[in-house]
């Protein structure tokens, strides 16, 4: 049977998500944790109440908890005191500090003990911490396909920092969550592109704390197109001095070496949402302007699964000493 995983908001879109992906992953057995509402799951899995005892009498060895922020900082606390690992799929704990988080989630942090213990899950920069780790911060869907990208090229020291960074970001409507509202139904959103969150988005924070950027450096703007998954972030920058794609292509081929979920397209070549939905997949494409030091990078992800459920399984494998690729090819 393997070990058991739990699932906290198995009904949202990123929960369904992550037990498609269990369904399927060959040590998982995964298991429905009901909490403050029990009408009946899908009847081929098995379901249990959201409890401390009911977790510790199953022995269920990790729970994913994909609720809002202010139910995991609610249920973090006791199910770790249970003695199971947390993967929060939330933004509850990605950032460092309280006063951070109340800055950009404009709400009090009741639990910031957690928030310093917890392990930033972006596997490709965070490998050697989350193994040990008992509560992981599964990073937001943007800041995701932003770092990817970024962080290699400021790392190398391509970037003129001066001139900044911009980042156009796109993203499905499922990156709202399930929860109906007004701007993400049928008729609002069919035949419509909008941007939202203009200069406060809550992403922004985590791109900064990863890549090492100051806010002065990064314009980021969301935008929601009227399409159910996928993010396409489209990145502009200038060179530090003249270089190729090809030589931008290089920085990204040496520091992902051996990473299974990064795809390089050959130079002057972009991504789309085709390519990267329903898998783990970062696909990665650059073109440069040589004359004017001109840069763009294109990053495209799905956000249900590597911005989502996908990376919380690849940071459960690490977790739990599984092959870091079970479940996700």
């Amino acid at each position: 049977m393997g070990s058991l995983a739990g699932i906290v908001g198995y009904r949202g879109y990123s929960g369904a998500e992550l037990v498609r992906i269990l369904q399927r992953h060959s040590l998982i057995t995964p298991v429905l944790l009901e909490h403050r509402d029990a009408s009946s799951p899908a009847a081929h899995l098995r379901s249990v109440p959201c409890t401390p005892e009911a977790v510790r009498g199953e022995g269920i060895s990790i729970v994913f908890l994909a609720t809002p922020p202010d139910v995991s900082m609610e249920l973090a606390p006791a199910l770790l005191r249970a003695g199971t690992r947390v993967i929060d799929l939330s933004g509850a704990f990605r950032l460092r500090t309280p006063a951070a988080y109340t800055r950009w989630y404009k709400e009090p942090h009741t639990q910031p003990d957690l928030l310093a213990e917890a392990a930033y899950g972006l596997p490709e920069f965070c490998r050697e911490r989350i193994p040990a780790a008992r509560l992981v911060a599964n990073p937001g869907c943007y800041p995701t396909a932003a770092n990817l990208a970024i962080r290699p090229l400021l790392e190398a020291g391509a970037v003129d920092r001066d001139a900044g960074i911009v980042c156009d970001a796109k993203s499905g409507v499922s990156g709202s969550g399930r929860k109906p509202s007004l701007k993400t139904s049928f008729c609002e959103v069919t035949e419509n592109f909008s941007a939202y969150s203009v200069l406060h988005h809550r992403h922004v924070p985590e791109v900064l704390m990863m890549s090492g950027l100051e806010e002065r450096e990064f314009s980021f703007t969301a935008q929601l197109l009227p399409v159910d998954r996928g993010i396409l972030e489209t990145i502009y920058f200038r060179t530090k001095r003249a270089t190729s794609a090809e030589e931008l292509l290089a920085i990204y081929a040496r520091r992902y070496t051996g990473e299974t979920f990064i795809r390089l397209h050959a130079a002057g070549q972009a991504p789309d949402l085709h390519a990267v939905a329903r898998t783990n997949y970062c696909d990665i494409g650059v073109t440069v302007d040589t004359d004017t030091r001109r840069a763009v990078v294109v990053s495209a992800i799905d956000n249900l699964v590597k911005g989502a459920a996908g990376q919380a399984v690849q940071n459960m494998n690490l977790l739990l000493g599984y092959p870091e690729s079970e479940g996700l090819l």
